[in-house]
């Protein structure tokens, strides 16, 4: 537990010190927010302003920019230097390592919905949905969320050459903003494309956010307990998968 504590504070320090990507992934987000909503190209739902169905989507893209992206190429240029490596000689097992790029993801995702969120509320965005609506409400789905997304950030990682990871993350990032139902609901989208997209974890966390967050929305716990098992294979996957250095 004390080598996790110690490595979680290290990867924190890491990640502050990455200023201009930090700055990034902080900012991304909330210009696409403005952008969306002062250029209304995403159509809301009758009786729903575009506000409030844009700010859930954009709190699950915050996520996977964080999770996914900015994770797994850190990671991935880290493990091709030889600093993984390094660290495996520690204390440290595997999982603590990865536990402890998770507990950064999480903290900076903090940092990420506290800013989303107050200018969502500066465009007038009324975050109310079902079971109580409310960020109380999207707390479990955004915890599930980060997780499965950062779960799937490592296992690029640590599976994939570096150049390989930057790629093939970059790639999921525009196919998730595109057609994973996260900025565009899944029910705007082809059939061809929104049935199996519906079943993957970006879909599954935009929709529970929506649930959450938009006023009228229902939250599906069939999707909450889907969500939950992407995430627990992803971690497992994750864990067994991640190799320290490239072969």
């Amino acid at each position: 537990m004390a080598a996790y504590r110690a490595q979680a504070a290290m990867e924190l320090r890491l990640t502050v010190r990455r200023g201009e990507n930090l700055l990034v992934t902080l900012g991304i987000p909330v210009v696409l927010l403005i952008f969306l909503v002062g250029v209304p190209v995403v159509p809301a739902p009758a009786g729903v302003r575009l506000v409030d169905e844009l700010v859930p989507g954009i709190l699950a893209l915050a996520l996977l920019s964080t999770g996914l992206v900015s994770l797994a190429i850190a990671t991935a240029f880290e493990r091709s230097q030889g600093v993984l490596k390094r660290l495996a000689g520690s204390p440290l097992p595997t999982s603590g390592l990865l536990a402890a790029k998770t507990t950064a993801v999480v903290a900076t995702v903090v940092v990420q919905v506290a800013i989303i969120t107050a200018v969502g509320l500066a465009l007038g965005w009324q975050p109310r949905g079902g079971l109580g609506g409310g960020l109380a409400a999207a707390l479990p789905w955004l915890i599930l969320g980060t997780v499965a997304h950062a779960a799937v950030g490592l296992l690029l990682a640590g599976t994939l050459r570096a150049e390989a990871t930057l790629a093939v993350a970059n790639a999921l990032y525009l196919l998730c903003l595109l057609v994973g139902g996260v900025v565009v609901p899944l029910t705007d989208l082809p059939s061809v494309v929104a049935v199996p997209a519906s079943v993957l974890p970006p879909a599954l966390m935009a929709d529970l956010l929506r649930g959450a967050l938009v006023p009228g929305g229902t939250i599906d716990l069939g999707q909450g307990l889907a969500l939950l098992a992407w995430t627990a294979v992803l971690a497992i996957a994750a864990v067994r998968g991640f190799r320290v250095e490239e072969a």
